[in-house]
């Protein structure tokens, strides 16, 4: 499988290479920061942040072929907060022919891709799976998605199964597929199912059996040029490969565009774990806020959210934030 992927690097290397002139490329900058401030139990906690640098290049060639690397910059649990790291983000090779789409190298998975570009704000807040620790954006994968027409569409993916920030190769793998109807045209569906057999170091439990990670996750929404409505439901059985350690997650968020460049939204997010065996990551989230666009590449969010954890011995905490992007 080693090789696989390096041959996938030689390969979009080899057609950068040949195509350098005969192509239009474009600059990837985007940058999340914030300020923010705690209330109540959460009053020392305040400050400046700069939640993720996004630096890269995309390069669109003939015979329809795209290529693309990104560098991701942000905070890591393995450093203290005050570091970045940096991370291969992308580097990809995208082939589109009719309504075939292939793609491989470091991309971005499909798991929840569909559900970040409903909510539409990263920069605020992960969409669920990818906050909670369901899943990763990227990893090391080939995909492959058809669309059938304007309102259905099939995607699947086998991929490393340890996002971009562990790219080490082992015989695990994660297989993924999904269906989407609508298409963000009115009102759209999406169900999504995957297995990730196993991850480096990962052994056996005391039944001589290993335990795949599953997730299942359904979304339905709803949008048009002044509403957007969502909900999402997602489950993930055996996490961290642990018999029975199961977690769901349920979603749902709003916007209301009250002209051009100025929305009112908000966002309820309830965490729970089988037999609350994760009972510290348990409980409930709000977000209210209001997004201001400030012409075509920076947009700003005042906004108030609340974690109301499900361990009653545990005080709630409270922030008011100032999120702002920049994505060029």
């Amino acid at each position: 499988m080693k090789n696989i992927y390096l041959i996938m690097l030689l390969i979009v290397s080899s057609v950068a290479h040949v195509y350098a002139n005969k192509g239009k490329g474009d600059a990837v900058i985007t940058i999340f920061s914030d300020f923010h401030s705690g209330f109540g139990s959460s009053n020392n906690d305040r400050g400046f942040g700069l939640e993720r640098a996004y630096i890269g290049y995309g390069y669109k060639l003939p015979q329809n072929l795209e290529i693309k690397a990104v560098m991701d910059f942000g905070m890591s649990d393995d450093v203290n907060d005050s570091h970045r790291i940096g991370f291969i983000k992308n580097a990809f090779l995208r082939w589109k022919t009719g309504g075939l789409t292939l793609s491989g190298g470091m991309i971005s998975t499909t798991q929840f891709k569909f559900q970040e570009s409903f909510w539409g704000k990263r920069y605020v807040m992960k969409s669920l799976q990818d906050e909670y620790g369901f899943g990763s954006s990227a990893d090391l994968a080939v995909s492959a998605e058809y669309k059938v027409n304007d309102f259905l569409a099939f995607d699947g993916i086998v991929a490393n199964g340890e996002g971009y920030k562990q790219v080490q190769v082992d015989d695990g793998l994660l297989y993924g597929a999904g269906l989407t109807i609508g298409y963000l045209k009115g009102f759209v569906l999406r169900a999504y199912a995957s297995y990730n057999e196993a991850a480096d170091g990962v052994k056996t439990d005391k039944e001589g059996q290993y335990r795949g990670e599953v997730n299942l996750a359904c979304f339905a929404g709803f949008r048009n040029e002044i509403v957007s409505l969502g909900a999402e439901y997602n489950m993930m059985m055996n996490s961290g490969f642990v018999n029975d350690a199961d977690r769901s997650g349920t979603s749902v968020y709003a916007t209301v565009n009250l002209n051009d460049n100025i929305g009112l939204y908000g966002r309820w997010d309830y965490l729970s774990s089988k037999g609350s065996w994760d009972k510290t990551s348990d409980g409930m989230a709000g977000i209210a806020g209001l997004e201001i666009k400030l012409g075509k590449y920076v947009r700003l969010s005042p906004n108030f959210r609340i974690w109301k954890p499900s361990d009653d011995s545990v005080k709630n905490r409270t922030y008011f934030y100032l999120n702002a992007s920049f994505a060029l």
